[in-house]
C-alpha cells in the first residue's frame, strides 16, 4: 500500500473503537492526524485531540477548521462518529429516532460540509464514511440504526457524484458486528452475555466478529493514493454476511 507521508486527515467519533484503530493505522503509516471526538480527552499522542459535537454545527466547523490550520491543511475526512440503536420501527420514539439520524447522517452531512473548502485544496482529497452492513442487510431488532446506515450508504454516492469533478473521492465502509466498547455493553446487557455472543459470531460466515482493526485496514485503503480511482464504492468488511449463502454445516 502506498505511503500517506505528508498527508493530512481527520477522523470523527476517533477516541475509541474503530475510529480510534483508523486513526492510529492512518497516523502508522506516516498522516498527521487530528481525532475529533465529544471526549478526546483519552486520546494517545501523536493524535491531535480536539473536541467536537457532531450535532453541533458550530462545533464541528470549529474544530475542522481548527484541525486544518493545526495540520497545514486537509487530505483525508473519515466520518466515523455514530451511535446505535435497537428495536423494531415500534420500539423507538421520535425524540430517539431524531437523535439518532442527527448524529449517524447529519452529523456526516455537517463535518463534509465544513471539510469540503480544505479538501478542494488538496492534490490527493478523500472522504471515507463508516456505513454498515445494516444498509444492505435486513437485520432483526434495528430499524432505526438500518434506516441511519441506509441514508449513509445513499448519501456516500450522492458525495461521490457530486464532488468526483472536484477530485474528492468518497467511499464509505461496511462493517459487519464488529468487537467495540458499544457492542460489547450490548453484550453485557443481555440476559445471557456468552449465548449472545456465539449468535453474533456464527451470523457472520466466518464465525466470529470483525475486529476494530480490520475495518481500519479497509478504511485507510480507501483513503490512501491507492485507491486513486476508487470512488462511489462501498466495501463491506462483515466475515461475508453480505454475499454468502452458505449451507448448514453438516451435523447441525
Amino acid at each position: 500500500m502506498s505511503g500517506l507521508e505528508g498527508l493530512r486527515a481527520i477522523v470523527t467519533g476517533g477516541a475509541s473503537g474503530i475510529g480510534l484503530a483508523t486513526a492510529r493505522l492512518l497516523a502508522e503509516r506516516g498522516a498527521a492526524v487530528a481525532v475529533l471526538d465529544l471526549d478526546p480527552s483519552g486520546v494517545p499522542a501523536p493524535l491531535l485531540a480536539l473536541k467536537a459535537d457532531v450535532c453541533d454545527d458550530a462545533s464541528v466547523r470549529a474544530a475542522v477548521d481548527d484541525a486544518a490550520d493545526r495540520l497545514g491543511g486537509l487530505d483525508i475526512v473519515v466520518n466515523n462518529a455514530g451511535i446505535g440503536a435497537q428495536g423494531t420501527v415500534e420500539d423507538n420514539p421520535d425524540d430517539e429516532w431524531r437523535r439518532v439520524l442527527d448524529v449517524n447522517v447529519l452529523g456526516m452531512v455537517r463535518t463534509a460540509r465544513a471539510a469540503l473548502p480544505h479538501l478542494r485544496r488538496s492534490a490527493h482529497a478523500a472522504i471515507v464514511n463508516t456505513c454498515s452492513i445494516a444498509a444492505t442487510a435486513g437485520l432483526p431488532q434495528r430499524a432505526l440504526y438500518s434506516a441511519s446506515k441506509g441514508a449513509v450508504l445513499s448519501l456516500t454516492l450522492a458525495m461521490a457524484a457530486d464532488h468526483v469533478r472536484e477530485g474528492v473521492r468518497v467511499n464509505c465502509v461496511n462493517p459487519g458486528t464488529a468487537d467495540t466498547p458499544w457492542v460489547g455493553r450490548l453484550l453485557d446487557a443481555a440476559d445471557d452475555p456468552e449465548a449472545e455472543r456465539a449468535a453474533l459470531n456464527a451470523r457472520q460466515p466466518m464465525g466470529r466478529l470483525v475486529t476494530a482493526d480490520e475495518v481500519a485496514e479497509a478504511v485507510v485503503y480507501l483513503a490512501s493514493p491507492a485507491a486513486a480511482s476508487v470512488t462511489g464504492t462501498a466495501l463491506a468488511v462483515d466475515g461475508g454476511m453480505q454475499g454468502l449463502r452458505l449451507r448448514p454445516a453438516a451435523g447441525s
